[in-house]
């Protein structure tokens, strides 16, 4: 006697499978982002200068040489395949003096490069969308009738001052000096001077909006200043609101 196949069965076992299997995967690679993120008390294989408390660099890093010169301050949060470099390569004697200093809060978005061949300082409180780079060096091309890759390149230190916000995808060419609380637009290249409390967009960026104390954004801001959060309130009461401002929006027009 020929016992019926139930094509069903065998495909709820195969789905069953395939979310065992799923759910196992995804298990083993947030350990390994856990376990291979590093922090001042895991530092794996590098040998900072410095890394405070609660910073945290993602799994995978990026390329990271030069460590013994770099410094990362406190609660910075680096994102996965960030790069990190001191000097031209890896292995070289750089001096007694840091090379690459991020201060306290500081946070790189994914896939950002810092590379330092002199001196380059991100001050506290500075946050980088993805993708940014930031350079001391950068190609010449004096003699035309060398291939410009080959051409020495030329260095000059690089300032991000505090509080700064620098958008995706900008690139900061050596020698910038960014002053306090700078707005860096996606895809900006800046170069040179930005003074406090300006706005850099464009390539090559130019000031596009400024603080005057007296008269204060110019040209004025577009849109309202956002309404802070008032003082006392809980996540739980902000996430019921939001759960509430989404079932109001779902109801028709006209219903009270």
């Amino acid at each position: 006697m020929r016992v019926p196949i139930n094509q069903n069965v065998f495909s709820s076992v195969a789905a069953w499978r395939r979310r065992v299997v799923s759910r196992a995967v995804h298990r083993g690679a947030r350990w390994v982002r856990e376990a291979a993120a590093v922090t001042a008390e895991r530092p794996g294989p590098y040998r900072f200068r410095r890394i405070g408390p609660h910073t945290r660099l993602a799994f995978p890093q990026g390329t990271v040489f030069g460590d013994p010169w770099i410094e990362i301050g406190d609660h910075c949060i680096i994102a996965r395949d960030v790069t990190l470099t001191a000097g031209m390569m890896p292995d070289l004697d750089l001096g007694a003096e840091p090379i690459l200093t991020l201060g306290n809060g500081v946070v790189l978005g994914r896939g950002s490069h810092v590379i330092a061949d002199v001196r380059l300082t991100i001050g506290d409180d500075c946050f980088f969308g993805p993708g940014v780079y930031v350079t001391t060096t950068n190609h010449s091309y004096d003699d035309p009738e060398v291939p410009v890759g080959k051409q020495w390149p030329r260095s000059a230190p690089v300032a991000i001052g505090p509080g700064s916000w620098i958008g995706t995808g900008a690139v900061i060419l050596p020698g910038a000096r960014l002053g306090r609380n700078v707005v860096v637009a996606a895809g900006a290249v800046v170069r040179g001077e930005v003074p406090d409390h300006a706005v850099v967009a464009g390539a090559p960026a130019k000031v596009v909006r400024s603080w005057d104390p007296e008269q204060g954004w110019q040209p004025p801001l577009r849109t309202p200043a956002p309404v802070p959060i008032p003082e006392g309130v809980t996540p739980e009461q902000l996430v019921a609101l939001g759960e509430w401002q989404e079932a109001a929006a779902g109801e028709p027009h006209g219903a009270s």
